[in-house]
């Protein structure tokens, strides 16, 4: 018992390769979780932009139901951010989340209604505001899209 305690208080640190094996370990972690967390997060701004997406459609329906929303902004059956707001069914433009805080461009984002004889159709085209040419969206996106999860191209 004594020869093994006396073997164990010899051994002062790591060896070299002990090191090594540590480190490669750690790279290897580290190879793996990093563009798994870019997903992630990617994954995320892409869920908050249809979600943003969704909450903009149905305050568009809900003020062409309760009448908030008049017919003259319906002429051309596109409805935009900043008449949404004016009309009082949305308390502010959302925020982008591809932009730390910034909202969708407010003029250039736009929620087409177009009525059929049974039903409406929705479609929501939103743009950024630091580039309004940008669409996050490759298309307009209706609203049946967005809930089978379309994916929004930032």
């Amino acid at each position: 018992m004594r020869k093994w305690l006396k073997h164990l208080k010899n051994q002062k640190g790591l060896t070299l390769i002990e090191l090594l094996a540590v480190v490669v370990i750690l790279g290897i972690i580290a190879a793996i979780a990093v563009p798994a967390i870019g997903n992630i997060i990617d994954d995320s701004k892409d869920d908050a932009h249809r979600s943003n997406s969704l909450l903009i459609i149905n305050a568009a329906k809900l003020g062409i139901v309760s009448g908030e929303v008049t017919p003259t902004m319906l002429e051309d059956n596109n409805i935009t951010l900043n008449e949404l707001v004016a009309a009082g069914v949305l308390d502010g433009i959302p925020a982008d989340p591809s932009l730390d805080g910034k909202t969708y461009s407010p003029g250039s984002s736009f929620v087409t209604y177009t009525p059929t004889n049974t039903s409406a159709k929705y479609v929501i085209t939103l743009k950024s505001v630091s580039s309004p040419s940008k669409f996050y969206f490759n298309k307009a996106v209706s609203e049946t899209e967005l809930n089978e999860g379309a994916d929004p191209t930032p």
